[in-house]
């Protein structure tokens, strides 16, 4: 008895098996990459609900398949004798039972014979008995030919028929075997992941780049680089200009510009200190009743002049510092002038329109 290739079982994917394709494919991406997601931007809402989904998606097929499993388990399984082609055990040699591989030829009674590959567990005494050539009786499904089961004790008829009977070989074109998805599904499937996977990288991209910076400072209080090379630090207590270097708070309108900076969204001030390169206001806090006054009001274009009179008092031209402290604490507006050299260092008093109203020069 022989068969063709025609009476084996086709293997076309249906449109169902691409949705479900498609929905697992998508589960997968989308659960790995909610779950990656989730522990970068530390939400434990989202790491929960990606582990849950396969667990969820699991169940629900499971419990969608309920009743194509019932429906099979009605059928009776078809009975039919097969000749062993060849069987090689494959493992369970510490035990009573081994795991033998089967290639058989399938001859049922209402259909063409055909060939078929499957391992099942004989016990170790019996296992002469299937030894290539002899003849067997099996059971398989109707609807699934290649899920054959050598039946280990079958009934006195079925006995006596396979005693008696005489089978030809299948050939091996007439192989049978579970149907495979196919290279398109997989391909969908693979489509739908990554897919997924995109989707809720882009869903989250907000929060991942918030996450990004999550450790980084204020807005307000990070350094912003100005038009002049300048480095600009502002809270709500004080806040400072660093120029770069070649730069100084003596250069024409530098002082104001950085005076501008920091003191647009800020009130009162408690003290102004300028250096060669360095400005640093002190922002005087809303409830306190210290002395205070608006730094925009300073004649900050009277500094260069003033530090260049202290400069004079000091003795030989030699690298020099200074220093200029403004402030309220006097009752008015005072300004404070230093400059430190290797000749000795000198200071000078100012008033608020930048007016010299004392000295003082020391070696």
């Amino acid at each position: 008895m022989t068969t063709t290739k025609g009476a084996m079982p086709p293997t076309t994917s249906t449109p169902a098996v691409y949705a479900l394709g498609v929905v697992t494919g998508g589960m997968i991406g989308g659960s790995l990459a909610g779950f990656v997601v989730g522990c970068l931007i530390q939400s434990v809402l989202l790491c929960v609900m990606s582990v849950s989904l396969p667990a969820v998606y699991g169940l629900l097929v499971f419990l969608a398949g309920v009743p194509r499993r019932a429906r099979r388990a009605a059928i009776a399984p078809r009975t039919a004798l097969a000749l062993v082609e060849s069987s090689e055990a494959v493992g369970g040699e510490a035990t009573s039972d081994v795991a033998v591989r089967f290639d058989l030829t399938v001859v049922p009674d209402d259909a063409p014979a055909y060939r078929v590959e499957f391992t099942q567990n004989i016990n170790l005494v019996a296992l002469s008995d299937y030894r290539a050539g002899s003849v067997a009786v099996v059971q398989y499904p109707p609807d699934r030919l290649w899920q054959v089961r050598i039946v280990k004790r079958p009934t006195p008829a079925w006995e006596e028929r396979a005693a008696g009977a005489c089978l030809d070989s299948a050939p091996g074109p007439a192989m049978v075997s579970e149907p495979s998805e196919g290279g398109a599904v997989g391909f969908v499937r693979l489509f739908a992941l990554l897919l997924a996977a995109a989707g809720v990288v882009l869903l989250f991209r907000a929060d991942l780049f918030d996450s990004d910076t999550s450790t980084k400072p204020p807005a307000s209080a990070r350094p912003s680089e100005s038009s002049t090379s300048s480095t600009t630090v502002v809270s709500s207590a004080s806040g400072t200009v660093t120029l770069g270097p070649g730069q100084s708070f003596l250069d024409k309108g530098e002082l104001r510009r950085a005076v501008d900076l920091l003191t647009k969204d800020a009130g009162q001030a408690l003290t102004v200190v300028v250096q060669e390169r360095l400005l640093s206001v002190v922002f005087a806090p809303t409830a306190s009743q210290a002395p205070r006054f608006d730094p925009r009001s300073v004649p900050y274009e009277r500094f260069p002049a003033l530090v260049e009179e202290a400069r004079s008092a000091v003795v030989g031209r030699s690298p020099q510092t200074w220093q200029i402290t403004v402030d309220h604490l006097s009752g008015s507006l005072t300004i404070r002038v230093g400059v430190t050299g290797a000749g000795g260092s000198a200071s000078l008093e100012a008033d608020g329109r930048g007016e010299v109203v004392g000295s003082t020069l020391g070696r």
